[in-house]
Order: structure tokens, then sequence, then C-alpha cells
């Protein structure tokens, strides 16, 4: 597989996963949504890796990397669902644009991948100055608004956290092993947490919600994680989250097309803020190079 098919694959699930991610919790509620996806994620998982062959190693360093990955997964997605109750769906991807800035932070610390100097501190300032505009909108909705976007930034610092940790455990292992290990890790944690704090079966389930239960775990759980690890095993953990210069645009245009969120221009100069910021943090070498000629 090719690096640049693995970021335009990603690309393109991370643009729908939020919007799907409100519609798989119509008629059972958020918690049997992404236990359901999960574990057809894990069961879809399974069946990909008996079928092309891959191995699971289980060594010490495997364990220690299925186990950053799972409880990524089960962090992050426990999070965000429970946000995206009260956050529009492009919202989503516009919070979760701050995430390569919190993972160059944790890369830093971690990986030594790369210094932080004042171009990129400048590009973080104004990811944050992003986000408080979008803080300031979130006044506007009310409810919870607020609360389920603390609930989405917080996702993104546990994923961010993940990405690295997987990034420095896993770089001999296999993405769809990975991918499987994390899934095996999570789903279990799931589904404990559907029993404790639901546990009822849904009577019925809307056809919206169950095919976007069926996409997320297939698209989203299966092939997005597996893109997802293998950049991560190709590439430094902060260009992975590169793709969410596109994303914000991609799921803000989404929701308002399919679900009729609106988007004003309060939306549009937070979100301008925020994927300028990161073009700052991402690409300060370009800007840096002197001058030819």
């Amino acid at each position: 597989m090719s690096v640049p098919a693995a970021f335009a694959g990603v690309i393109l699930i991370w643009s729908t996963t939020p919007l799907a991610i409100q519609w798989s919790s119509e008629g059972g509620g958020y918690l049997f949504g992404v236990t359901a996806r999960m574990a057809l994620g894990l069961l879809f998982c399974l069946l990909a890796i008996r079928f092309t062959g891959v191995s699971m190693p289980w060594h010490g360093r495997a364990r220690l990397a299925y186990a950053a990955a799972g409880l990524g997964i089960y962090g992050s997605m426990s999070l965000v669902y429970w946000g995206a109750q009260y956050v529009p769906s492009g919202w989503i991807a516009v919070l979760f644009g701050l995430s390569p800035l919190v993972t160059s932070l944790f890369a830093a610390l971690w990986l030594s991948e790369q210094s932080l100097g004042l171009v990129r501190i400048g590009g973080m300032l104004l990811g944050l100055a992003g986000l408080a505009m979008m803080f300031l909108k979130s006044g506007e909705q009310g409810g919870y608004t607020e609360l389920g976007i603390a609930a989405v930034l917080l996702s993104a610092v546990v994923h961010a956290a993940s990405a690295v940790w997987v990034r420095r455990l896993s770089v001999e292992l296999p993405a769809l092993a990975v991918t499987g290990g994390g899934l095996t890790l999570a789903v279990p944690l799931f589904i404990l947490t559907w029993l404790l704090f639901d546990g009822s079966w849904p009577a019925v389930l809307p056809e919206r919600a169950r095919f976007s239960i069926v996409y997320l775990a297939l698209f989203g759980s299966l092939l997005g994680f597996f893109w997802y690890f293998y950049l991560l095993r190709e590439v430094e953990a902060a260009r992975v989250n590169l793709v969410t210069l596109v994303t914000p645009v991609t799921a803000l245009l989404l929701g308002h097309w399919f679900n009729g969120e609106v988007i004003d221009a309060g939306v549009w100069f937070g979100t301008a803020l925020i994927v300028g910021g990161l073009l700052i943090h991402q690409w300060d070498q370009l800007l840096r190079r002197p001058a030819t000629g």
C-alpha cells in the first residue's frame, strides 16, 4: 500500500465519521452505537487477519502496542461519542484539527521527532484562538454544548497520546495486527461500559442508524484504523495528523448538506484560525527556508 493512498482513505473516512457517529446513536443511544460499532469492527478485523494470513505477535512489546492502541480507541471514542450528543457533527472534525498540535508536544517529549520553535508555538497559539472562537459560538448553541466541546477536545488529547505511544512501540508490527490487538482490548471495555450505564437493547433501530453502525464498523473501525496505524508506522506521528487540514472543511459541509447544520461566519472564522495555526505549525520549515536566486 502506498502512503498517499492511505492518506486519501483516512481523509475520506475522517470526513464522514462525525456525521455517521451522530446517526449511529439514533434509537439506541450513544453507548449502544459505539459498542455495536466496535464489536462489529473487531469481527471484521479478525476475519481480515485470518484470510490475509497476517500474524499477530504476542511478545511483550506487541502487547504494549496493543494496549496503547486499545486504550486510545476506548478513551477517545467514548469521549467523542458522548460529546457528539451536544456538538454539531461538523464541529467535531474542526476540534479534532487541534490534535496534531497536541501530538507534536507528545512527540517532542517521547519520540524526539521535532523541536518546538517560536513558529510552531505561534501556530499553536493561533489554533487556540480558533478554539476560543468555537467556545464563544457554543454559548449561542445553549444546552451542554460547552461540555460537548470539552469532551471532544479531551478525546483529541487521548487520541494524540495514543498515536505517539503506538508510533513508539509498533514500528515492526503489521498495521492490521495493531488494529486487531487494539480492538481486542477495547471491545470488552465498551461492552462493560454499556452494561453498567445502559444495558438496554433498542426495541427499534432506525435504518439510518443501522447503516451508520455497519459503515463505521467496516470503514471507521477496520479500514480507518488500519490505514491510520499503517501511516503511524511509516510517517512521523505529527505528520499523520495533517489530514486534519482537510477534514474540518469537508465535515462541516457534509453536516450542512446532509444534517441541516448551520455554518455561520463565526464557525468558519474559528475553523480558519485552527487550520491556519496547523499550517504554520507543521510547515514552519518551509516558512524559514531562505530565498534563492
